[in-house]
């Protein structure tokens, strides 16, 4: 018989903000027994995040504080209040947590081998050479085998994927009793996901290992999890078995997740509009390794040999796996990356060869929304000034007034309050701040966007928010999106044409009907049956 391991007992959780007291969980109970898998589920904002930080007591204490009957015990020791020198003890060795945002949760000074490496030195302290023996054999479990030979690495040099697999070596490192996982796959492309996703049964089965899943992924709920709690405004609306929840859920706020997906079909395109942008055989190569006379040996080329061509009015989807080149791409067409060779024409002049100072006044009209929100939004900086600060650069002529009424028409644009703008990007869940970087791009008006996994920190309902949105911009605006994204079902609800890269090449690409209708290429296959695979397990 499973034992208890972790009991949560009337946890309050508030918050001492500029504006007043926030109470962000409020009497939130539950248990988790050995071997167990409980997910906690809700919209951006509900609480799952800061009840998972309350047990490893990672709040922003004496700002953040809990109520007297408030009760967090594990393995028969109590965590709320507890000093310091004994939560050291617990955290990576007893609790290993995996974070939502890898670019922030990583030491952008410390290379890959040295920042896992950290973890087992620290609680079992290894030697130099058992250390890297146990990094390589964590990189194999999580898939990332060929970053074994690159382990001196940072973490700006990863993809977002492969990010997020080094956290998860990291949290799984000492074998935790427990493993708090907030949104583990979020980052990932459906074929990892579902690699790290039987990974993480695997592992819970082989060490009988407790997992607390933080998702708002409700494919993954289903398949993982013993048992669910629903959190909506700080409070637990329902709590059940898994399966009992999914056949007969009770309350209207868990039937409304359970219904809400991104629906329809891109907007209805012009043939006839005119081209913005077009990349010819691109190529982005990057050094690797020099030989001893200090010449580049060998490079890197994530992405090898491109074609695209985007219109007013459409949506160019770019799919694969991480580390395929799909961010590179869309960098090197806002000229963010040089080009190997190739030539990038942007309604109608080459700017292949423009220099920053040229290509800044091109940066209006070209936009991006970045993949990771928190490490791309300035922590100094209002959110008002964050979504400001283009308009101050690119239309210096219009009154602090109409920049501040502008401001506000982009927040209301993503479904924020317009009171917000004086609050700052960590008072903010991941999916409010990502909802913040869309604003950041919209209020320029662009002609042209790069949407970097823009829905990938945003639960279902929000991102079918997001995408209705996105469409109502590009038909009232004429917009032209490239939407990178690892999420299909996202993706099919967008593009017009689909490029499948893999390795830095295009595998596939053509008109997104005809290649989610009828794949062409293995490895286009193997996407599709991964994606449909996550979609259709309720029918499995």
């Amino acid at each position: 018989m499973s034992e208890s391991l972790l009991q949560v007992q009337h946890l309050d959780v508030t918050f001492k903000t500029p504006a007043g007291t926030s109470h962000a969980v409020r009497d939130v109970s539950f248990d988790l027994n050995t071997g167990e898998t409980m997910a906690i589920v809700g919209e951006s904002g509900s609480g799952k995040s800061v009840t998972a930080l309350s047990i490893m007591q990672l709040l922003p204490y004496p700002l953040a504080s809990h109520s007297e009957k408030s009760s967090i015990i594990f393995d028969g020791q109590k965590l709320v209040g507890a000093p310091d020198k004994f939560m050291r003890h617990i955290r990576g060795r007893k609790i290993g947590m995996i974070f939502q945002e890898p670019q922030s949760a990583l030491n952008p000074l410390h290379s890959i081998e040295k920042q896992i490496g950290e973890v087992l030195k620290l609680h079992q302290g290894l030697g130099k050479e058992q250390t890297r023996a146990r990094v390589c054999e964590l990189l194999d479990m999580v898939g990332l085998s060929r970053m074994k030979e690159r382990l001196h690495a940072y973490p700006h040099e990863l993809s977002g994927g492969q990010r997020q697999r080094v956290l998860i070596a990291m949290a799984l490192a000492n074998n935790p009793d427990l493993l708090i996982a907030d949104e583990p796959t979020t980052a990932l492309d459906v074929t990892v996901q579902a690699q790290i996703l039987e990974l993480l049964q695997k592992l819970k089965k082989e060490l009988n290992m407790a997992l607390l899943l933080i998702t708002h992924d409700l494919t993954i709920v289903e398949k993982m999890a013993d048992k669910v709690c629903v959190m909506q405004h700080g409070n637990i609306v329902e709590q059940a078995d898994c399966k009992a929840l999914f056949k007969k859920p009770q309350h209207d706020y868990t039937k409304m997740l359970l219904a809400a997906q991104p629906k329809g079909a891109a907007v209805n395109l012009n043939d006839n509009a005119p081209s913005i942008i077009e990349a010819h055989n691109v190529k982005v190569h990057f050094p690797h390794k020099k030989t001893f006379w200090g010449k580049i040996d060998t490079w890197v080329k994530a992405v090898d040999g491109i074609d695209v061509t985007c219109r007013a009015g459409q949506t160019v989807g770019v799919v694969g796996e991480s580390g395929s080149g799909k961010s590179t791409l869309g960098f090197a067409l806002l000229r963010l990356y040089p080009l190997t060779s190739g030539k990038v024409i942007f309604d109608g002049t080459d700017i292949s060869g423009h220099s920053r100072k040229t290509m800044r006044d091109l940066r209006r009209r070209m936009q991006i929304v970045f993949q990771d929100p928190y490490s791309s939004l300035s922590p100094r900086m209002s959110v008002r000034d964050i979504i400001g600060e283009g308009l101050q650069v690119h239309s210096p002529e219009i009154s602090k007034s109409e920049r501040h009424d502008r401001v506000a028409a982009a927040l209301q644009d993503v479904g924020l309050d317009t009171d917000v703008g004086s609050r700052y990007p960590h008072e903010f869940s991941g999916g409010q701040r990502q909802r913040i970087s869309i604003a950041r791009a919209m209020v320029l008006q662009p002609e042209f966007m790069v949407l970097d996994e823009p829905t990938s920190a945003l639960d279902l309902s929000v991102q079918a928010q997001i995408v209705d949105l996105l469409r109502g911009l590009q038909e009232k605006y004429n917009l032209g999106y490239m939407f990178i994204s690892h999420d299909l079902r996202v993706v099919k609800a967008m593009a017009h044409d689909l490029i499948v890269m893999k390795d830095g090449k295009a595998v596939e690409s053509g008109t997104a009907k005809a290649i989610f209708d009828n794949p062409q290429q293995d490895y286009t296959k193997t996407l599709m049956a991964a994606a449909l695979d996550l979609k259709a397990r309720k029918a499995a």
